[in-house]
Parts: C-alpha cells; structure tokens; sequence
C-alpha cells in the first residue's frame, strides 16, 4: 500500500471539493443556516410573547385579576376588545385567531363559590378561535394551565370554569387547510427558481445560449416559453397538492381564480430572481448553490410550515420582506378564510414584486459568452 498514492488521491478530492460550489454549500453553509434558522426559532420559545385578546363581558374587579394573571404569566400581551363588539366579526377584522370571552355574571359565580360555598356554582367561558391556526392551540393549552390552577384551588364536584369554542369560520377548518396553501407556495417557487437556474445556468455553460442567438427564435420568445412551461408545471403541481390533501385529509378549500393569480405570480417572482442569479453565478454549480441559498431561508421563514407567530418578533419581521410570505397568505385568504381585503393587498405586494424581478431578469438576461 503507498501512502503517497493515498495522499495524492485525497488531495485532489479536497481541490474539487472546494471547487464545486454545491457541494461546499450543502456540506458547510447548509448546515449552518438551519442550525441558525432553527434555534433562532425553537431555541427562546419560553421568552415567545403571544397576542391574546379578550372581551371582558363582566367588567369587574375579579375579571380584571384574572386578565391581570394572564398578562403577568409572561406569555401574553394582552389586548381588549370593546364589549359590544362582535367578536367573531372582531377578530375576521382585525386578524385575530383567538378571542376569549370573559361572560357577565363572573365575579358573582365567584363569590357563590368562595364565600358562600356553593360549589355547585360555575361559570363558561368562550373561545372565538381559528382552528386552523397552528399559534392557537399553544395559547390554549397556557390559558388551560391557568385556568385548570383555578379550578383546583377551588375544588368542588364540578369545575368552577368551563370552556366553550367556537371556530371563526361558517365551516370547519383544521391545520392542514393552513399547511397545504403554503406548500403549493413552496413548490411552484421552488420549481420556477431552480427552473430558470438549471435552464440558463447549464444552457449557458454548454454553449447552447450561445448558438441560440444565430437562430430565428428571439431572447424575448425563448424566455416567455420557459415562462409559460414553468406555469403548466406548477399547475400540475398545485392540482396534485390538492388532490391528495382533499383525498387524505378531507380539507376544505374554497376553489376561484385567484389561486391561479397567485401561482402565475409565484412562477414570474421566482423566475426573475433565477434569472438574475444565473447572471450573478455564471457556473450551473454556483447558481444552484445561489439558489439554494435564497430558496431555504425563504421556505422556513415565510410561514409555509408555522405561523409567524409562533417565531421570535425580529424574524417575523424579517419574514414580512420575504415575497414567499404574501404568496403564502395570499392563497390562505383566497382558498380558506376568504378575507378579500387582505388578499388584495398581499396580490398587490407581489404582483408589483414578480413584475419588477422579472423585468430585471429579462434585462440582465445574455445569450452572449462574458
């Protein structure tokens, strides 16, 4: 066995190694990014504060305790909602995906039960909830703790405070009709990006781009019928999503045009930024691994997987630069809660966005070598 051989051998592994920018990438930077992205997420969920809103219906001194031992639970910043509102029409409104009702007649059930020993005596509370909000039922389960500490200190044979809830929607929703909207987002972005890398960064460093130019078919023809390839692909893969998770899971999803604004939105937005990429990164390795690099921060901090609630306060403002997050609540608007306002305006956020990258890509796009 020659040691030399061996040693010579290795050597030129590690050259191409960090001659090849995918792989130095996914080896090294890849990692690095989830380990960052995850634990800026998971690694502080003790110090998350969520937003809880309340509707005190009693408006007496033992409600206000008990708002007053939510909010210094830490967990909650509390905000109150007028009391002759609506609070289903309230939290459509304003975005809201819990409400908790505090009814009149608290503080007297109350004192029934301390001071007169009527442990007979109860109370209901409400939950005006999005059920298909992952945020939620970690707010319930803290709301519970508190509670469930209550209704120990006062023992009787039934529960001093019980629950009722109610769902914000005329129909029932769950977590994946939430879920299945952001991974048609991510698939058709994820299609579109590495479609116009692959097509112009390989084309490119083959030579082919170059023989087009001597052809009949001009730049402006060529990219349009890439553009129009790249949206029958992802209406093929929005169809299969959809498919499946109405087969398997029995999701409800409202079904209009605007899901397909949205996915030919999708297509232009991603398209124009792997079309600036192939120009920025010449090599197929090096615009893959660009690519890679815009794609998974995106796809983990755009709220595809989780609410943005569930994520410190810097990343969810991160989050609202990132186009994925209007494509994510754009079609979460149009297919499930149907708040039209809202979805107007996160079309317009990126329609004005896919036009701009797409209209730059076009631009810096070359059929000539540099």
């Amino acid at each position: 066995m020659r040691v030399q051989v061996i040693w010579a051998n290795l050597i030129v592994n590690v050259k191409s190694f960090y001659r090849e920018k995918a792989a130095v990438f996914f080896t090294i930077a890849f990692p690095i990014m989830l380990i960052l992205l995850f634990g800026s997420i998971f690694s502080n969920t003790g110090s998350i504060v969520f937003d809880l809103h309340i509707q005190d219906l009693d408006d007496s001194t033992a409600s206000a305790e008990l708002i007053d031992a939510l909010e210094l639970n830490g967990t909650f910043k509390i905000t109150l909602v007028d009391a002759g509102a609506d609070p289903v029409q309230y939290a459509n409104d304003n975005s809201v995906n819990l409400v908790m009702i505090i009814p009149d007649g608290y503080e007297a059930a109350l004192y029934q039960r301390t001071v007169l020993q009527n442990m007979s005596a109860s109370i209901q509370f409400t939950y005006i909830q999005d059920p298909s909000a992952s945020a939620v039922q970690t707010k319930l389960q803290i709301i519970d703790s508190v509670i469930g500490g209550m209704n120990q200190q006062l023992s009787g044979s039934d529960p001093f405070i019980t629950v009722e809830r109610h769902s914000i929607y005329t129909k029932e929703y769950s977590y994946i009709d939430f879920f299945a909207p952001g991974i048609i987002a991510m698939s058709v972005m994820t299609s579109s990006l590495f479609g116009a890398v692959n097509i112009n960064a390989e084309l490119r460093q083959k030579g082919v781009l170059r023989k087009l130019s001597t052809t009949p078919i001009t730049q402006t023809e060529w990219i349009l019928s890439n553009i129009l390839y790249q949206i029958i692909l992802a209406f093929i893969s929005t169809a299969a999503i959809i498919l499946v998770a109405v087969a398997a899971f029995g999701v409800h999803f409202n079904l209009n045009g605007w899901l397909a604004v949205f996915v030919i939105l999708d297509v232009f937005a991603f398209a124009g930024i792997g079309m600036l990429l192939t120009r920025l990164a010449k090599e197929a390795e090096s615009a893959a691994a660009a690519a890679n690099a815009v794609m998974f921060p995106m796809m983990f901090l755009s709220g595809s997987f989780f609410q943005l609630e569930m994520m410190p306060g810097f990343l969810q403002t991160l989050a609202r630069f990132l186009p994925l997050y209007y494509v994510n609540e754009g079609l979460r608007c149009s297919m499930v809660s149907l708040k039209w306002d809202l979805m107007y305006g996160h079309m317009a956020v990126i329609a004005v966005f896919a036009g701009v990258m797409f209209v730059l890509g076009v631009i810096f796009t070359s059929w000539k070598e540099d």
